[in-house]
């Protein structure tokens, strides 16, 4: 670990979380405001239409979410290419434990088990990052153009929610705080900050 790491971990304060519910999926299902026909009039979508067009013409004017659940429930992947790979995972409901919490900002930090999995930064506030972000995953979250960090960090938490922890480097300067964000990843290269 950087020595810039070792530096901050004697300041961090541990932010902890509250889980509300059980885990739950297939969120993208309530993405209803628009029909299949509405959707496909983003470009986001190019590349689906001819396969919308050739297979699936009838489902139209379905919406959305009920279209893409249709097709998981009868085996079709093709839901999958709406969604961002994270968006059919498990999550769950977590928000911030104590409100004297919620007003902080800075650079935050997920540890599994006493190890550094994550870095990241908050510049407004850790209710508006976890409470409305990360701990309560959208169904627009879902989809290609959604919050794909949302519905990844999300599962993660959810899935070792018995060992996680959250701690947060407390900071007032927006620039500083991005700029140790960055230093931070790329000094130390947490594994749920990667591609995979």
């Amino acid at each position: 670990m950087s020595n810039s790491m070792h530096e901050i971990e004697a300041e961090l304060i541990e932010i902890p979380l509250h889980f509300e519910t059980q885990t739950y999926g297939d969120v993208f299902k309530s993405k209803n405001n628009k029909t299949l026909k509405e959707t496909m009039q983003s470009k986001r979508y190019d590349s689906l239409a001819e396969s919308i067009t050739k297979n699936y013409f009838q489902d139209l004017d379905t919406n959305l979410g009920d279209f893409l659940f249709q097709l998981k429930n009868a085996g079709d992947e093709f839901y999958k290419k709406f969604l961002n790979k994270y968006g059919d995972l498990k999550y769950s409901l977590f928000s911030l434990k104590n409100e004297h919490h919620h007003t902080l900002k800075g650079v935050y930090f997920y540890y599994l088990n006493d190890e550094l999995k994550y870095v990241g930064r908050c510049k407004d506030s850790m209710q508006k990052r976890v409470n409305n972000g990360y701990g309560k995953i959208s169904p627009k979250n879902c989809f290609i153009d959604g919050q794909s960090t949302n519905c990844k960090v999300n599962a993660l938490v959810t899935k070792h929610k018995d060992s996680i922890a959250l701690k947060i480097f407390v900071m007032s300067d927006n620039k500083a705080i991005e700029v140790l964000e960055s230093r931070l990843i790329c000094e130390i290269e947490p594994v749920w900050n990667g591609r995979k």
